[in-house]
Formats: C-alpha cells, sequence, structure tokens
C-alpha cells in the first residue's frame, strides 16, 4: 500500500515565501479536516435520522443494525489510528470518506433484505468511517502546537455537530425534496455529498507542512528544542506498546470515553425515534430535534476548549467534569417532560453539555502522546467509545427499551453518566505537561 505512505518531504521554500505560505496552508489544512469530517457524519448518522420512518422493524432490531457500526468503527478507529499514523493523511481522509459515501447509496436496496444484511452493511460503513478521526488527528497534530490545539481542536470538534445537523435540517430535506417525499432520497444525497467532498479533498489537501516545503510546526513557532523528538518517527509497536498501551492515562480516559459516548449516542441515535414514538411528535419535530443536539453545540465546544487553555492550564478533566454534572440535571427534564418546546430545549442544552466532554477527551489524548501517536491515541479511546459505548447505546437501549421500556432506558443512561464523571473526576490535574 505505498500509496498510503507519508507524503515526502519538500526542499524548504525561501524565509520570505514561508512566512505567507504558513498560515495560508493552515488555514486550508483546517478546513480540509473540518469539511471532510462534517461530511462523513453525512455517511454515519443516515441510518440514525431514518429510524423514525422505519416502521418494519423493532427497537431491538433497529438497535442491533446502528451497534454494527459501532462495533466496526471503534475496532477501526483504533486500528486505522495506528496506520494513519504512517500514511498520507489527505489520501487516507479521502478513501474513507469515498467508500461510505457508495455504501450509502446502496443501502436503500438492501432495506428489504433483513435484519443481518443491514448489519453486514453497517460494519463495513463502520470500518471505512473510522479512517476519519485518525487521518484528521494526524492533521491537527502536525499544523498546530499542543498549547494552541485546546482551541483548534475546540472548533475543530464542532464539526460532529455541523455534520449531523446539518444532515438533519438540510440533506434529509432535500432528499425527501428531490425524491418526492421517498426517505430513501435521503441516503443517495449524503452517499453523493461523500463522495464529491472526497475528491475535494484530495485536491486542496496536503499531508505535513513538510510535503509542501515547510518546516515543522515547532520551527515554525519557535519550539527548535524538542524538534528531533516532535518528527522522530516510531514503529507501529513503539506507538502502540510504548506511548498508547503501557500509558495508565490513555487506559483511564479510554474507559470515561466509552460513558461519555454511551449517553452522547443514546440520546442523539435514539432522538427521532423517542421523540414521534414515545413522546408522540410529528417527524419534523423528530427531526429538529436531532439538529437541536448537535447545532447549538457548536458555540459551546468552542468556548469550552478554549476555557481549557485559558483558565485551566490546558488541564482538560475539569470541565469535563462541569459538563457532565449539568447534564445529569438536563437528562431528568428530556426524560419527565411532554411538552415539545421543553423536550427541544432539554435536547439542546444535553447536546452543548455532552459534546465538551467529548472533545475534551479527544484533545487529552492528543496531550499525552507524542504527535506522531496521535492518531493511535485517538483510535484507542476512540476504540472504546464506539465499541463499548455505541454498542450500549443502540443494541443495549434497543432490547431494554423492548423488553423493559423507556423509563429502564433513563435509569441506563444515569448510571453511564455518573461512572463517566467518576473516571473524569481522577484526571482533574492531568494536562500535556504532567502524566
Amino acid at each position: 500500500m505505498n500509496f498510503l505512505k507519508p507524503a515526502k518531504a519538500l526542499p524548504l521554500l525561501a524565509k520570505e515565501q514561508i512566512q505567507k505560505a504558513y498560515p495560508h496552508w493552515r488555514l486550508r489544512m483546517f478546513l480540509v479536516a473540518y469539511i471532510g469530517y462534517f461530511t462523513y457524519y453525512f455517511g454515519r448518522s443516515s441510518f440514525d435520522v431514518s429510524k423514525q420512518y422505519i416502521t418494519t422493524l423493532t427497537p431491538d432490531e433497529l438497535g442491533l443494525i446502528g451497534a454494527g457500526l459501532g462495533i466496526a468503527y471503534g475496532i477501526s478507529k483504533f486500528l486505522m489510528g495506528n496506520i494513519s499514523d504512517r500514511s498520507n493523511a489527505k489520501i487516507f481522509l479521502a478513501i474513507g470518506l469515498f467508500i461510505t459515501g457508495l455504501i450509502n447509496l446502496i443501502l436503500p436496496s438492501l432495506l428489504s433484505l433483513g435484519v443481518l444484511v443491514l448489519f453486514i452493511a453497517m460494519l463495513i460503513n463502520g470500518w471505512v468511517q473510522g479512517m476519519g478521526w485518525p487521518a484528521c488527528a494526524r492533521i491537527m497534530t502536525h499544523w498546530f502546537c499542543a498549547n494552541e490545539r485546546g482551541t483548534k481542536m475546540g472548533i475543530w470538534n464542532t464539526a460532529h455537530n455541523v455534520g449531523a445537523g446539518f444532515l438533519a435540517i438540510a440533506v434529509v430535506p432535500i432528499g425527501l425534496l428531490i425524491f418526492n417525499d421517498n426517505w430513501h432520497g435521503l441516503f443517495y444525497v449524503a452517499g453523493a455529498m461523500c463522495i464529491f467532498v472526497s475528491i475535494l479533498v484530495l485536491i486542496f489537501g496536503a499531508d505535513t507542512p513538510q510535503s509542501v516545503g515547510l518546516p515543522a510546526i515547532e520551527v515554525y513557532k519557535g519550539y527548535t528544542t524538542s524538534e528531533a523528538h516532535h518528527e522522530q518517527e516510531f514503529s507501529a509497536k513503539e506507538i502502540f506498546f510504548k506511548y498508547v498501551l503501557n500509558n495508565k492515562w490513555v487506559w483511564l480516559i479510554a474507559f470515561a470515553n466509552a460513558f461519555v459516548y454511551c449517553a452522547r449516542y443514546g440520546l442523539l441515535s435514539w432522538s427521532t425515534y423517542y421523540l414521534v414514538h414515545v413522546k408522540h411528535m410529528s417527524t419534523t419535530t423528530g427531526l429538529l430535534g436531532f439538529a437541536l443536539f448537535e447545532l447549538p453545540a457548536i458555540p459551546g465546544t468552542i468556548m469550552i476548549g478554549w476555557i481549557t487553555d485559558k483558565y485551566f492550564g490546558s488541564r482538560r478533566a475539569p470541565m469535563g467534569v462541569i459538563c457532565m454534572l449539568l447534564f445529569i440535571g438536563a437528562l431528568f427534564v428530556y426524560w419527565y417532560s411532554d411538552t415539545a418546546w421543553v423536550l427541544l430545549l432539554s435536547l439542546s442544552a444535553m447536546g452543548v453539555l455532552i459534546y465538551g466532554p467529548v472533545a475534551l477527551i479527544g484533545i487529552l489524548a492528543l496531550d499525552l502522546v507524542p504527535k506522531k501517536a496521535g492518531g493511535t491515541a485517538a483510535g484507542f479511546t476512540g476504540l472504546f467509545g464506539y465499541f463499548l459505548g455505541t454498542v450500549g447505546a443502540q443494541a443495549v437501549i434497543g432490547i431494554i427499551a423492548t423488553m423493559l421500556g423507556w423509563d429502564a432506558v433513563f435509569i441506563f443512561l444515569l448510571g453511564s453518566c455518573v461512572i463517566a464523571t467518576a473516571l473524569l473526576a481522577i484526571c482533574w490535574n492531568l494536562s500535556a505537561k504532567k502524566h
């Protein structure tokens, strides 16, 4: 797979050219990572927003199908993370996006073939989805320094929200409009967008600064003393065992991530179904709830990342704990209310609060390891988040809802929140400089 190898370093540009080109390339690569990743969400969340339209499957069957993506995504994000640390970021990002687009295009034709076929399709989709985050982690760690990463990654993490939010308020309505209210159209539009953006990533993206004739970001920013360490390439074995698997803090935040993701996807994945089939709201309200869980979190996520850099000395856990405690309060409101605007408002609040810990755990994973191991560390936390977290959020919640009812589902979600909060509290003083 030579085509995946990191791009070769070009001769350095003249000093004047570097000063002019570096800001341009940093913005350009940020946009490549941002637009590329929010488009990944079109291909990832399309099944979740379609749940409210599917009347032939029970919650446990829907949950099993959705869990297929989570299982594959968690494993893939970890394994692909290690490969991405030794790959060309733009090619890696584009390949996964292209394939997930193809899967979405054929998914409607598989809906009548049964749960097993759909589960396998979601497994494949989850596997290629696992190429997105690690590729973006490689981009962010090579183009931005650790002391600005909280703010920059906080902004980049809003791609989650933009992707899922715009899927609900733009991609789905466009699909319904083009295909005469046939909800299969949401898959066709999502798939086409993924393929189109994958081509743009190849055209406008790059790999490392050195691949376009620029110095490493540490040199550009004046941190020359650590340059040899930052740019040292590690073997796959060294990345896995020295910097990830042997790091107790990476393990701890990985477990915390599992319970945060269980709460996150337990709400998001079932929001349209819960609002329509349990709270008896309209399908429009269901889509609006999905979007409101995502979009208002954008300014909140940016602010939370900035606060950790500005006021907590780049310690990520304190804000994570604060967010989780407030999230628990909002969850009770969502559980007991039957009023549309209160349900939507509580969903919006929970979206803001849960994406704080989601972003902060991702940033902390990058803080804890050398940048050449960043994709693997991010993939490792993602393995726990998706393999354990989304399986709980999809399959377990589907089974609980079918067998015990939705009150039991909320007790399960509360338990996940409490455990996540406790694990983050243990990491209270952890930062890039203290681990």
